[in-house]
């Protein structure tokens, strides 16, 4: 069966007419129906009683009529993905980015989407992971980065793997701990705190220290990183923040141990949502590059 056969059969059934259902093809009456008792002859009996001016579909052509309708409109919709697939042509593309992420690295993912397809056009927007998620699922996003610090599998979405990284104690030069390796948990207590009002660990991190009985005292509450940056290296308090942010002249970054702390960013989807062409590029461009110097997770252990 061939898909013309399809459209042919489709057109007489509309027209309910020969002649001018191989005019709607724009092909001559007798290709038309060749084609259709071709396809007659695979599927084992007459599809259209015809009779001069009342022709009509027999039983078995109201019965297979559903299934060819669907047939022809998948094979439409997949050879319309194709053409957007290899062209990609002009093509918005919502992605979020989870505002804590280094931006050199956001960057050269943008510069990579954009260099091999020119037609998808970005438009990013920056917050929190817990608010990323919600527009997501909402579809206001196609796609976001981040990473949020549970251990039981979100169902509602598609998380892709790019990149792991420790959480650190963040410190201006002249703090007791500076000179230390790695900082335990419980060496935090009673220090000043600025806390980060978009940190992905916050609430998680609480009940963990409240475990060991860890009490810091916030006194600065920031929305920017580099806000929170600048305050620890003027030695107002410490930070709790990604190892590939806390860059910065006068701060000193510290593992932290007994527990250690570690995000995993992933590249986030809905869940059996159709996607776009574009969101087919952005996952190919963030599975090729090098985050922070090593392939993308979900590459590295297909590999």
């Amino acid at each position: 069966m061939e898909i013309s056969q399809v459209r042919y059969f489709l057109a007489v059934a509309k027209e309910l007419n020969f002649t001018r259902a191989a005019e709607q093809c724009n092909v001559t009456q007798p290709a038309l129906s060749r084609a259709i008792k071709l396809l007659e002859d695979e599927f084992g009996g007459a599809l259209f009683h015809r009779e001069r001016r009342f022709t009509h579909l027999t039983e078995l052509g109201r019965m297979v009529e559903t299934y060819l309708e669907g047939v022809f409109e998948n094979s439409r919709q997949a050879k319309q993905i194709a053409e957007q697939y290899v062209n990609l042509k002009k093509m918005p593309l919502r992605v979020g980015i989870m505002s804590t992420i280094a931006p050199d690295e956001i960057i050269e993912l943008i510069a990579a989407v954009r260099g091999h397809h020119p037609g998808v056009e970005l438009h990013l927007c920056d917050s929190d992971a817990v608010n990323l998620r919600k527009r997501l699922l909402e579809g206001d996003l196609e796609a976001a980065i981040y990473a949020l610090p549970s251990d039981v599998p979100d169902e509602e979405v598609h998380s892709l793997p790019l990149f792991r990284e420790q959480m650190v104690m963040a410190v201006h030069l002249a703090h007791r701990l500076a000179n230390q390796r790695v900082v335990r948990v419980r060496d935090m207590s009673n220090e000043t705190y600025i806390h980060r009002n978009n940190c992905e660990f916050a609430g998680y991190a609480d009940a963990i220290l409240a475990e060991q009985g860890v009490t810091v005292s916030p006194v600065y509450w920031s929305d920017r990183d580099d806000w929170t940056l600048a305050m620890i290296a003027a030695g107002l308090g410490f930070g709790f923040m990604p190892e590939h942010t806390a860059k910065h002249p006068g701060v000193v970054a510290l593992p932290i141990t007994e527990p250690e702390f570690w995000r995993d960013v992933n590249l986030v989807t809905v869940r059996g949502r159709k996607h776009s062409p574009a969101v087919g590029a952005l996952v190919r461009e963030a599975t090729q590059k090098k985050w922070f110097g090593e392939r993308a997770k979900a590459l590295s252990a297909a590999e």
